[in-house]
């Protein structure tokens, strides 16, 4: 580590996607664990919910031997109910899992201490408000328990909270033991994403917007206030980018202290002879799947895209990308047949048995399969909206389209009954990726693309399209393997017309073009190392803790 940078002595974080796999936010804890372990050693312990007292959780691995005495007391004598062992992440650091269901009994009684310390409306509470609240709050009296048995005020100890679902947990600790210094990150507000996603016009207007009106007209007002809470009451508020600070200095009145950029680790990322190996089978499958699924003959020469993400079907560009894929179809200038995947979770249901019968068949196929847009059933055709706006746009995957189209609605964990590879080891199986989003904040999907050297399509609504053209020092072009495509409240139609664009650009592309995109794409990734961005986490710990000694007076 820099000996220049601030050095804690112990930090604690807290997510409610500790040994849970949910989305964005556990990519960015289990990347750069190793990062921060390697530094801190066994003064990094993570903790999060513990839903599995049942069954086993594969990314936990209990370890009995940890802190024994301070897990015996804490279970038999205060009333908590915590599991100590290793995140089954590279590093392995330590965490504790907590068991937060026996709070629901002093819920009024959590909520009343919310409202009387920091002015926190649960008053509208509903859904996973209360299931995260008191997940944070038990996670808040563990820290307190753990630092008084195990640890010394001259440890400079920090805890730093993840989203709103941590915030009251934060606001604990710093009422409760007031030696911790305490930082909050926002992913992404709370309201911000509400209004977003509500088919609301969000930039062009965030200025004019308050935050704590549009809570009271989105039903969001108990979300919305124990973030606030936390992001002005924490000695530290950071967010993952620029774009979302502007939403927080708006919407929460407040600017983050520090930007914390999500960094990446390669280490997966296979190399050399490895890694053709591996984009030749990757691409084999999925062209086996979509001719299968087709009744096609499509060669190695077709030009495979794919999105992927949570299903988020206007915050995450899935709406303007098959827009693109419609217009694209109908396009002279296209001289390559192109198969585009939708790589999104939805409500599925079980894998197409017609599709696995042809897959288990050596035979080729002449006629497409019913559906032929389709590689799982799902458990209501008839709203989904992809296959709504595939239908509008006539996207039916018929022979005469250059364009075809396949919603892939599960995960790809490598036994989903069709594809049966994991999402790394497909992803580099693309030619390019596109992710034309109206509300990321960072953007992970993306710079996993460029690290397997696929050149992407994102926006500047994306915290990630930002930084690449703050790294290129202009709007990226696909060329330099980042196309940022600029993105506002109401140009859906350009944007829709620069990934065709884009498309049949890099279709026209000699291979030695394609080979030098695929190269830049790979090393933008680089720069994006957790090794790279994790001095700014440093910066955040040292702010924290000076504005922690402040508070107890110990610092001019």
């Amino acid at each position: 580590m820099d000996q220049n940078l601030f050095a804690p002595g112990f930090i604690f974080e807290s997510s409610w996607e500790v040994c849970n796999k949910v989305g964005g936010i556990y990519t960015v804890l289990s990347t750069r664990a190793k990062t921060l372990q390697d530094a801190m050693k066994d003064h990094l312990i993570f903790i999060g919910p513990d839903f599995w007292l049942d069954k086993e959780n594969p990314l936990f691995i209990e370890d009995k031997s940890l802190f024994t005495t301070w897990v015996k007391t804490a279970n038999e004598q205060e009333g908590l109910k915590v599991r100590m062992g290793r995140w089954n992440i590279p590093g392995q650091p330590m965490v504790i899992l907590v068991d937060f269901h026996p709070f629901f009994e002093i819920k009024n009684d959590i909520f009343a201490w919310g409202w009387e310390n920091y002015q926190i409306d649960s008053l509208h509470a509903y859904g996973d408000y209360d299931e995260a609240t008191m997940f944070s709050y038990a996670a808040g009296l563990v820290v307190e328990s753990f630092y008084r048995a195990n640890l010394e005020d001259v440890d400079k100890v920090i805890y730093q909270a993840h989203e709103w679902m941590t915030g009251l947990g934060a606001l604990y600790v710093q009422k409760a033991v007031p030696e911790i210094a305490t930082i909050f990150t926002t992913h992404a507000t709370s309201i911000g994403r509400s209004i977003a996603g509500n088919h609301k016009p969000l930039y062009d207007f965030l200025y004019a917007y308050n935050g704590d009106q549009m809570a009271g007209e989105l039903n969001m007002q108990s979300k919305h206030s124990i973030e606030k809470q936390t992001a002005h009451n924490v000695d530290c508020f950071t967010t993952v980018s620029h774009i979302t600070d502007n939403e927080c200095k708006e919407l929460l009145d407040i600017p983050a202290g520090v930007v914390l950029p999500n960094g990446f680790e390669n280490d997966f990322v296979p190399v050399g002879a490895a890694f053709t190996a591996k984009r030749k089978k990757a691409r084999a499958r999925l062209l086996e799947v979509a001719n299968k699924l087709l009744g096609t003959q499509l060669g190695d020469d077709t030009l495979i895209l794919a999105t992927s993400g949570r299903y988020e079907f206007k915050n995450k560009g899935i709406d303007v990308y098959l827009e693109a894929m419609c217009r694209l179809s109908h396009d002279t200038r296209l001289k390559q047949n192109v198969v585009a995947f939708v790589n999104v979770p939805g409500w599925v249901g079980p894998a197409r048995q017609d599709l696995q019968e042809r897959l288990a068949s050596k035979e080729q196929f002449d006629t497409p399969l019913e559906w032929p847009m389709l590689t799982h059933w799902l458990n209501d055709m008839n709203n989904d909206n992809v296959l709504n706006k595939l239908s509008s746009c006539g996207m039916d995957n018929n022979p005469d389209q250059k364009v075809k189209v396949i919603f892939v609605p599960c995960y790809q964990d490598g036994k989903d009954g069709i594809l049966n590879m994991h999402y790394y080891d497909l992803i580099l199986g693309n030619d390019l990726s596109v992710y034309p989003s109206y509300y990321e904040p960072w953007g992970y999907t993306p710079l996993e693309s460029v690290a397997f050297k696929v050149p992407t399509i994102t926006t500047d609504l994306a915290g990630f399209g930002l930084w690449a053209n703050e790294v290129f020092g202009k709007q990226g072009e696909i060329e330099d393997g980042v196309k940022v495509i600029h993105r506002s409240d109401y140009n859906f139609d350009e944007v829709a017309d620069a990934i065709r664009d884009t498309v049949i650009r890099y279709s026209h592309m000699s291979d030695k073009e394609k080979q030098n995109t695929r190269k830049k794409a790979g090393n933008l990734a680089k720069k994006a190392l957790w090794s790279e961005f994790i001095t700014y986490y440093y910066m955040a710990y040292e702010e924290a803790y000076q504005h922690a000694q402040m508070r107890q007076g110990k610092m001019n």
